[in-house]
């Protein structure tokens, strides 16, 4: 009797050393993911951006991230918030809603192991929450690990409706993890063609956006436990992407904020799978599904 007291006096410390072997220190408290669905590299030089540009002057980043095959939507969100590429998350169309082939490996909700999932794995009283206005994301994150999932789609009355929410949600909720998909410029890009007056004004309009958001962020009062990331799934060629052109195959990759190296572009290889092993890594998470190929973006650390 009295070893069987010793064991159970014993299994609290247990369960809390296995609890905090999958977690290290985080490099900070909350992550807030910006997406632009179409956004190629290649525009960013010449685009009015000034928000953005001061996030690189004061980040990390890297105009060299590759996409992966195809150079479409749903594969590419997918490999971001999934680690791994397509041959092993399954998603291989523009607009995969489940898998085209299966899954090597499912998670406990029946979807890829996402960066969601392990977030909430890892902090399971978190406030983790996905927004977008492309109705295609919400079948690549793992809704039942969020806190909160928002279809925020654009109209003529108000063309900013998800940046509107989303300063909502991040002054209220102060989340741990927030990403924020926009739906251009890819729109404009397949109306008006990659690489025009047309393109290049919706990139100043969405760089309003992000700096809404960045200022919502500083309203919440968490600016200095933030990090900040701004990427693409793809960019484009002129009406149209899905193809291997460096236009279509590289997209921007900032990432400014707590801990972050300013004035810094990364020379080390990023894909698209290496951002949810980099949110993984800034939220202290350590132990990240054995399935993800992603890699942490050490480099870009201080």
């Amino acid at each position: 009797m009295k070893k069987i007291f010793r064991i159970l006096s014993v299994l609290p410390a247990v369960l809390l050393l296995v609890l905090t072997s999958c977690k290290q220190a985080p490099e900070a408290k909350h992550v807030i993911f910006i997406g632009l669905d179409g956004w190629g590299s290649y525009s960013l030089p010449e685009a009015d951006m000034p928000v953005v540009k001061q996030l690189m002057a004061q980040g990390s980043f890297t105009l060299e991230k590759r996409t992966v095959l195809p150079s479409s939507s749903a594969p590419n969100w997918a490999s971001m918030f999934m680690g791994a590429g397509p041959e092993l998350h399954g998603y291989t169309e523009w607009g995969s809603k489940t898998p085209d082939m299966p899954s090597r490996v499912l998670g406990k909700n029946g979807i890829f192991p996402t960066v969601f999932q392990i977030c909430r794995d890892a902090w399971p009283e978190s406030e983790i929450g996905v927004m977008y206005e492309w109705d295609g994301i919400k079948y690549l994150v793992d809704t039942l690990s969020l806190s909160c999932h928002l279809h925020a789609a654009p109209t003529a009355e108000h063309p900013d409706a998800l940046c509107t929410a989303a300063e909502n949600y991040i002054r209220e909720k102060k989340p741990m993890l927030a990403a924020i998909c926009f739906d251009e410029p890819d729109h404009v890009g397949h109306t008006a063609g990659h690489d025009t007056p047309e393109y290049y004004a919706k990139m100043h309009e969405l760089d309003g956006y992000v700096g809404r958001i960045v200022k919502a962020v500083e309203e919440a009062g968490i600016l200095d436990e933030t990090v900040f990331i701004v990427t693409s799934d793809h960019g484009g060629k002129g009406y149209g992407h899905g193809g291997i052109s460096m236009e279509e195959m590289e997209t921007p990759f900032i990432i400014s904020g707590k801990s972050i190296r300013k004035g810094h572009e990364i020379e080390e290889s990023v894909m698209q799978y290496d951002v949810a092993a980099t949110i993984a890594h800034i939220l202290g998470i350590k132990d990240v599904p054995q399935v993800w190929i992603g890699r942490v973006v050490e480099s870009c650390f201080e």
